[in-house]
């Protein structure tokens, strides 16, 4: 069977399970017993398939996604980050669309500790979004930027998904996690400019606070300061550990979760019950992702075999591409799978033909890394599937409809493309900060 042939069958088969409704996972698990017996010689590529999904899940190096996922899940199901989140509320004073700037602040921070994208969502409109829309505040300017943010948590260390793309890329997860923290921290001060400069010229968007509420000097400070900059050193404890080589990414992961766990003995948030609905969680979504790890890597594995994957370089190759065009060619194709599919899924499909083409025209793994989260982060936006926004319906009020949640975030959406072209020109805004490592 010629190459051709054979991403026509995987691909195809691939389609066809999803469009059924098919689980990913079960999708590729499909389309991989359907390979192996092929392409591999029957029930003895069956056997191999099976030792070659043991060995992809028993690398090392995966074993910081279920540490920082158990990170998260503490902190959360505590309560430490919603006191967090008051802390910051009453930080941030006299400033235009004040709540929406918290929202953007507050996700900011609940991402260096969580590294999940849909407990940001849901954590940052089941806390805010209610209280904002009481005070009056445009729909759009209370949604937008609560489920911008929480995309943000895709880029900022801990991030599960960019452990799980380096793994699967094998890209240094290290340095990919390194590489995230500068564009996140350039996409949230980007939200914030845009919220307060959309709040001055239409100062109806946001309603000004009540001036009794506020409160300064100590008052103002003292929860920041008690239940914010501890937080924060859990993030500069596992981040500064990977910069200056103390630590590698699954030493790191355990000091954060190691850390959070204290923390909440130390506030006295510590319960056994929380810890227990931590741990199940924790078991529950390393279990899903390390299932899809198998089901990718040994999907890529079936491409090479077949010749795909080769048949498909040499092809490209002809065209004689410069590795710029290559790449834009790259993200386009992640931002329009990014409307109909979900991130793990998009990894899985692409990467097994991207990470040879990129490695083939002697593109920086950690540049295009950055570049494939953040295009990814899009996908969590875009319409129609934009996993977010489906969050965001389920804690919105029923009388906002899912076209005003689409529109809602377009602005956040063409600020993340912006910055996405500004990596694309800049390249030390990804590469600066991994380059400092030790």
């Amino acid at each position: 069977m010629d190459w051709q042939s054979a991403i026509m069958l995987l691909l195809g088969t691939l389609f066809v399970l999803m469009l059924v409704g098919v689980p990913v996972a079960f999708a590729f698990l499909g389309v991989n017993l359907l390979g192996a017996w092929v392409f591999m010689g029957g029930e003895a590529g069956v056997s191999q398939l099976v030792r070659n999904s043991i060995q992809s899940v028993s690398s090392f190096s995966l074993t910081p996604i279920p540490l920082f996922i158990l990170m998260g899940e503490v902190l959360f199901h505590t309560g430490l980050a919603f006191k967090a989140i008051n802390a910051i509320e009453r930080l941030i004073a006299r400033v235009p669309g004040r709540l929406s700037v918290v929202s953007v602040v507050g996700g900011t921070v609940f991402a260096t500790l969580s590294g999940s994208t849909i407990a940001n969502t849901a954590m940052m409109g089941g806390t805010l979004l209610p209280e904002m829309m009481r005070r009056g505040y445009h729909p759009n300017l209370a949604m937008g930027p609560i489920m911008a943010v929480g995309g943000i948590a895709m880029l900022i260390p801990p991030s599960a998904l960019a452990v799980m793309l380096g793994s699967l890329a094998g890209i240094s997860i290290s340095k990919l996690l390194i590489g995230g923290i500068i564009p996140g921290i350039l996409l949230s001060v980007m939200f914030v400019g845009y919220v307060v400069l959309r709040c001055k010229m239409n100062p109806e968007l946001a309603p000004a606070d009540d001036p009794s509420e506020r409160v300064s000097g100590w008052e103002k400070w003292k929860p920041f300061m008690r239940d914010v900059v501890p937080l924060l050193g859990i993030f500069v404890a596992v981040v500064g550990s990977m910069l200056v080589g103390w630590a590698s990414p699954t030493e790191s992961a355990a000091i954060g979760a190691v850390a959070a766990t204290i923390a909440t003995m130390c506030y006295g948030t510590f319960t056994v019950s929380s810890f227990y609905k931590s741990l199940i969680e924790t078991a529950r979504i390393s279990v899903v992702i390390l299932f899809v790890l198998i089901a990718s890597t040994t999907f890529s594995q079936l491409l090479s075999f077949s010749g795909a994957t080769t048949g498909l370089l040499n092809l490209i190759t002809e065209y004689n591409l410069s590795p710029m065009w290559l790449i834009i060619g790259m993200l386009l194709i992640l931002l329009a799978l990014g409307c109909v599919i979900d991130q793990v899924s998009m990894m899985m499909i692409t990467l097994p033909f991207f990470m040879p083409l990129a490695n083939a025209a002697g593109i920086d793994p950690i540049w295009l890394g950055v570049m494939f989260l953040l295009a990814m982060e899009m996908g969590l936006l875009t319409p129609p599937f934009g996993l977010l926004c489906m969050v965001m319906q389920s804690v919105a009020p029923p009388q906002i409809r899912l076209t005003q949640i689409y529109a809602s975030v377009m602005p956040y959406l063409l600020i993340e493309l912006l910055v996405l072209g500004l990596i694309l020109l800049i390249p030390w805004l990804a590469v600066g900060l991994p380059q400092l490592m030790m």
